[in-house]
């Protein structure tokens, strides 16, 4: 039986502009389980990037249960909602969001210093991620010194360093030319053929294509969710 990693329930999330409160998200119920490769559309407006960041645990909701990995996340307190994010969650972004002056290796490596890693542990687990991305001739080279591709490649590396539950990737091709992103799009398949769970934040449909299963956000809601496979 498919075990349950994302368990949300009538999740709502209000925001305030002035006097005026907008309904963001109107009661979304949501169930991923382990291993799964999901696709998050929806056009702008739709809610996607306020359910990604609460699914993220960047945002907690105005009211509903967000159940990850059998603990509750919908009313925690920033420190721990920061320590969830840093074991359970990767995080791939569509500018990459590397530091400059830093090699691969440390940028892949970031996430285990918070983690309280020794510098030899950090080290040998981020060299390793790298050569899984194809970039074990790369550990060196600083992002300015990279291609596009290649810094995204860094980004998933250092999303997969310390074995989260969860690889986020909020357009992840979105600066990137249609031949890379098909390299990096293979690469998430590879990724997910490895038993992670993989979600998509995207507003292109070749590339919720990759996921096996696609739900569209419209106005707040869930509009539909289909396998793709």
């Amino acid at each position: 039986m498919a075990e349950s990693l994302i368990n949300i329930t009538d999740i709502k999330r209000d925001f305030q502009l002035g006097s005026e409160t907008i309904n963001v998200l109107k009661g979304i119920d949501l169930q991923i389980n382990k291993g799964e490769y999901v696709a998050l559309m929806g056009p702008s407006g739709s809610g996607k990037s306020t359910l990604m960041n609460i699914l993220g645990c960047l945002d907690t909701p105005t009211s509903g249960t967000y159940i990850l990995n059998s603990k509750d996340v919908s009313q925690m307190h920033d420190d721990d909602l920061a320590e969830v994010r840093n074991k359970e969650i990767g995080f791939v972004f569509q500018t990459f969001n590397l530091l400059p002056r830093t090699t691969a290796l440390d940028n892949v490596a970031l996430p285990m210093v918070y983690a309280g890693y020794n510098k030899t542990d950090r080290h040998a687990r981020a060299s390793e991620v790298l050569t899984q991305v194809g970039l074990a001739d790369r550990m060196d080279h600083q992002p300015n010194q990279l291609s596009g591709g290649q810094r995204q490649r860094v980004a998933v590396a250092r999303a997969l360093v310390n074995k989260p539950s969860i690889i986020l990737a909020d357009e992840p091709t979105g600066n990137l030319d249609s031949k890379t992103s098909e390299e990096i799009m293979k690469l998430f398949d590879d990724i997910h053929a490895l038993g992670n769970t993989v979600i998509l934040v995207t507003h292109e449909e070749d590339i919720a294509q990759y996921a096996h299963r696609i739900i569209r956000l419209r106005d707040g809601i869930i509009e539909s969710d289909t396998p793709n496979r």
